[in-house]
């Protein structure tokens, strides 16, 4: 049995007032629609309308898929002897010659337009040219974005970028 003390509060309590209701300025002149009578009665029709028209357009008759061309392997040579061109113009700046910043920012356009445009080629994914080139690109514009266009790049990292664009030359030659 419970305790007459948990029943009986304490203290007075105040009732509370009555809630008012709202007054409606527009009265339903209906019952609210159920579901069933929200929706369209051509819902079955749209729904296979649409999988249809989509089923179409997609097909690839209509939009043939096709993966991204780079361009001929000479195309490509020249483009990594372009690039490889200019990493070496723009490493071996003086760090007080007064263009380093518009080499830099061109550079940077250069290479990420290299790498845009040459990354996703299946067959230039296992060249060794393609692996150096993209090996130090990723240290040349890595630096530069994390040390500004002005600042030099130190001698270790340096040596490394020039080595790998003289493996990636060589292999360009060799045709790998």
């Amino acid at each position: 049995m419970a305790s007459p003390a948990l029943l009986t509060p304490a203290s007075k309590l105040k009732p509370l007032s009555p809630v008012k209701p709202k007054p409606n300025s527009i009265a339903p002149l209906s019952p609210p629609p159920t579901p069933q009578q929200q929706q369209p009665r051509n819902h079955h029709a749209r729904r296979h309308f649409l999988s249809s028209a989509t089923a179409i357009l997609t097909s690839p008759f209509v939009l043939p898929i096709t993966p991204a061309f780079a361009g001929s392997d000479e195309e490509y040579v020249k483009d990594t002897e372009d690039v490889i061109n200019k990493v070496r113009t723009t490493v071996n700046m003086d760090k007080n010659d007064p263009n380093v910043a518009d080499a830099v920012a061109n550079l940077r356009e250069t290479s990420n337009s290299w790498v845009a445009k040459y990354r996703r080629e299946k067959a230039l994914l296992g060249r060794a040219s393609f692996r150096d080139m993209y090996s130090a690109l990723n240290a040349v514009t890595g630096h530069y974005i994390s040390f500004g266009p002005t600042a030099p790049i130190p001698s270790k990292r340096r040596a490394r970028i020039l080595e790998e664009m003289d493996t990636a030359e060589k292999a360009l030659s060799r045709g790998r």
